[in-house]
């Protein structure tokens, strides 16, 4: 794995097609990276659907209510309508260009509206910059992300299996 330089601000996602370590960006989007380790360390991350996996753009996952297999309100049909039972965040849009292994917020047309659901960037989508607030980036992994099956929605998706704090990992 990675050299982890600030276990506080790294993801350690362990996914159905192997690890992703993603590096947070506290300064660039503080509420953000607060909300993604709050429901990491809640583990409502944990079995979570990619229900959305378009071929060279993005995987998108985290919807916490619809989307979290074996959850109350489990809902393949209905992944990516919810949220979590937490408040909308306000929007922290960034000149951080949208590359190859972006992790970003998704939302609906209210640009306060970004919630728990995310999206990797497979590939560079400038036309996404300043407009969606970016949280962090892949920096081990974005091949395990490559092998997520495509499909909107997918059929039989991959899923989260475990998001944590890497300061939250027993060495």
């Amino acid at each position: 794995m990675a050299e982890i330089k600030d276990p506080e601000n790294t993801i350690i996602m362990e996914t159905t097609k192997g690890q992703v370590v993603i590096q947070l960006f506290p300064e660039l989007a503080p509420g953000h990276v607060a909300r993604i380790k709050e429901l990491s360390r809640e583990g409502a991350y944990d079995g979570v659907v990619f229900h959305r996996v378009i071929e060279d753009f993005m995987a998108q996952t985290g919807d916490v209510q619809y989307g979290k297999t074996g959850g109350a309100a489990f809902n393949p049909s209905r992944a990516g309508m919810g949220g979590s039972e937490k408040p909308d965040l306000k929007a922290e849009f960034s000149a951080t260009p949208h590359i190859r292994g972006t992790c970003s917020m998704a939302r609906s047309q209210n640009p306060n509206s970004a919630n728990s659901q995310f999206f990797i960037c497979f590939t560079d989508a400038p036309w996404l910059n300043k407009q969606y607030s970016v949280w962090g980036q892949v920096i081990e992994g974005m091949e395990v992300i490559d092998k997520v099956k495509r499909g909107e929605p997918v059929k039989d998706p991959d899923t989260i299996v475990s998001m944590k704090v890497a300061a939250d990992i027993a060495a």
